[in-house]
């Protein structure tokens, strides 16, 4: 296990952020598999058993489409079409005027290393990523089974005055195996839990001598995500003390289900975890790791053009050579 240390630049920008202590702390937690659970949050965003859905804004009833109230709900408004791929894909819905929309951006990849044991014969270049808002309200997503195996999801994005509108987006939710391997740390159990498919994206780019994109070398696996309140790294007035949406549920039986990441929240993953790496065995040369918030554009935020954060890094020795945060594109 080859650790590649975050730049001094980086470190100073996270610190300033607030949440490099409690981020290291809940890395570290998360590697062994103690992450909050469904059940270990103390504002809950869950079905209950009459079919309503409690959240961190309050209860919505049964039968209403995405768990929303009447009284809360001006409509659910349909997306477009598209197809699932790479950064940019589909045409971003607009935040609609006078509604305090989340903005999704990725922290650039940081805590990289180099891992030649994962896959004997590859070398996977492994980095921890974390989903932030920084918007003006939660990104919440209301979710319910169409089927055995379909889901439908709403987007609650919220007025001023703490009113709900939904909008049906064309996103959708999958019961993930996640397997209890942790690179480098003792294996925890096995588990399945419900994700955000095409959450995000990681790809690596070939860069020239001045860092700029040439072309797309290969895709990391992961791409599907919880949302949830994980840590608090960007705290203001507007972000919630204490955590709102849990980790995701695990109830393969689920009729009704709530995911989101509040305000001045992080949805983080550490390296160890599956599928935090791109494979890049045989490669040579300078590359940018581009980590993608919500890159089929499934979400309506504040802003699409800083979906895009990037660590550069020299291969094979895996060198980090600079960060970008925070941009429209590789």
């Amino acid at each position: 296990m080859q650790p590649i240390h975050t730049s001094r630049r980086e470190r100073r920008r996270r610190a300033s952020a607030g949440g490099v202590g409690s981020l290291a702390a809940l890395i570290v937690a998360a590697s062994v598999g103690s992450v909050p659970s469904l059940g270990s949050v103390p504002l809950l965003a869950r079905a209950r058993s009459d079919g309503s859905v409690l959240t961190g804004h309050g209860t919505a009833g049964p039968g209403t489409a995405g768990g929303a109230t009447a009284e809360n709900t001006t409509g659910a408004e349909g997306e477009g079409g598209g197809t699932s791929g790479g950064t940019g894909s589909g045409e971003a819905p607009p935040c609609p005027e006078g509604l305090r929309c989340p903005d999704m951006v990725m922290s650039a990849p940081f805590d990289l290393h180099v891992d030649r044991t994962t896959m004997p014969g590859h070398v996977l270049l492994r980095a921890a990523s974390s989903l932030d808002n920084h918007g003006s309200g939660p990104l919440e997503l209301r979710a319910h089974r169409a089927g055995r195996y379909g889901t439908v999801v709403y987007q609650a994005i919220y007025g001023r005055h703490g009113k709900v509108r939904l909008f049906r987006t064309r996103a959708k939710l999958v019961f993930k195996y996640i397997p209890g391997y942790r690179y480098g740390n003792p294996s925890v159990e096995n588990a399945s839990y419900w994700k955000l498919e095409h959450a995000a994206a990681f790809e690596l780019w070939s860069v020239d001598a001045k860092l700029k994109a040439l072309r797309l070398v290969k895709r990391g696996p992961k791409v599907d995500y919880c949302l949830r309140d994980l840590t608090r790294t960007f705290p203001s007035k507007a972000s919630p003390q204490a955590a709102v949406y849990p980790g995701c549920s695990q109830d393969a039986n689920m009729t009704r289900d709530v995911l989101g990441t509040s305000v001045g929240w992080s949805d983080v993953y550490p390296y160890e975890y599956p599928q935090q790496w791109i494979d890049v065995t045989g490669l040579k040369g300078r590359f940018a790791y581009v980590q993608v918030a919500d890159p089929d554009n499934l979400l309506r935020e504040s802003d699409h053009e800083n979906n895009v954060s990037e660590t550069y890094v020299q291969l094979p020795s895996g060198r980090v050579l600079g960060h970008r945060v925070e941009v429209s594109g590789p």
